[in-house]
């Protein structure tokens, strides 16, 4: 059975494969990576992780499409938004179950934020829970807030955006969100480290199918679904292995899944990692 310490070590080695420059081009992160505009990345981020799903090279031709409808000046396209005269720009934009409608409320709503907030930054600090409550995320917080706000800031707004925002009250794993908020706060060769309202070590991994998979075969997760609860288990056990940066795991799991790579059979099958000795969440 293998020893935790050999699984960390091992860990971080797929860490430092994946976490190179190369894997902007092929990962939706290359949307926000191609603005200088930190305002501009923040709004066109959200976009690309909201819709960051299915084959790869259909979602980045169309989040380039969204770009060209916007002008190349997302900030500026969503600050100034006005559904009676602005619509037309999102009509026909099509990304698997995201419509058109969706798009138009979407963008609509998010102005309607930023004419609160100013920057999507501050949109997410006004959910930060204060610093004495007891509460183990402070993200689970400000993802449930940010997507209560754009889905309730228009009392008319369908319920059919509900799906496209994730909530952890919902049991969702909020993989999207937790990916951009990745992207906004750590540093690196990837992520963007544009935000300052969360420290890398209180982000939340973003659990999807492949980083379910690696972690299970691995023996750090029982848990059949991808939901919150496993979002967490899954963060105390990498914030084990690194407490001020847990999310960098985030690159192991994914980019073996991604790439379709064999992990290490010292550390699958009969192997995995004792679960007794693997830490809980806070």
């Amino acid at each position: 059975m293998a020893s935790l310490d050999a699984l960390h070590a091992y860990l971080d080695t797929l860490v430092d494969r994946h976490e190179q420059p190369a894997f902007i081009d092929d990962d939706p992160i290359s949307i926000p990576h191609a603005f200088n505009d930190p305002r501009d990345q923040a709004v066109i981020g959200l976009y690309a992780a909201l819709l960051a799903w299915g084959r790869r090279d259909v979602m980045l031709r169309k989040l380039e499409e969204l770009c060209e409808r916007m002008d190349y000046a997302p900030y500026r396209f969503v600050r100034t938004f006005d559904p009676d005269h602005d619509a037309d720009a999102l009509d026909g934009f099509v990304h698997r179950t995201f419509q058109p409608v969706d798009a138009r409320w979407l963008t609509a709503n998010l102005c309607a934020a930023l004419d609160r907030h100013e920057t999507v930054e501050n949109l997410f600090a006004a959910h930060r829970p204060p610093t004495d409550q007891a509460d183990a995320s402070p993200v689970a917080s400000m993802i449930q807030g940010v997507s209560t706000t754009l889905l309730t800031i228009n009392d008319s707004t369908p319920q059919r955006l509900r799906k496209h925002l994730a909530r952890p009250e919902a049991g969702s794993a909020c993989k999207r969100l937790n990916m951009y908020l990745r992207w906004m706060v750590r540093p690196g060769p990837v992520d963007l480290n544009l935000w300052s309202v969360l420290d890398p070590s209180e982000l939340m991994l973003p659990v999807d199918v492949h980083v379910g998979r690696q972690a299970r075969a691995l023996g750090l997760l029982e848990r059949k679904s991808n939901d919150w609860t496993a979002v967490r288990r899954l963060t105390a056990i990498c914030r084990h292995f690194c407490s001020s940066d847990p999310t960098r795991y985030d690159f192991a799991f994914f980019g073996v899944g991604a790439q379709d790579e064999s992990l290490d059979t010292r550390f699958t099958g009969a192997n995995r990692v004792d679960r007794s000795s693997l830490p809980t969440p806070r």
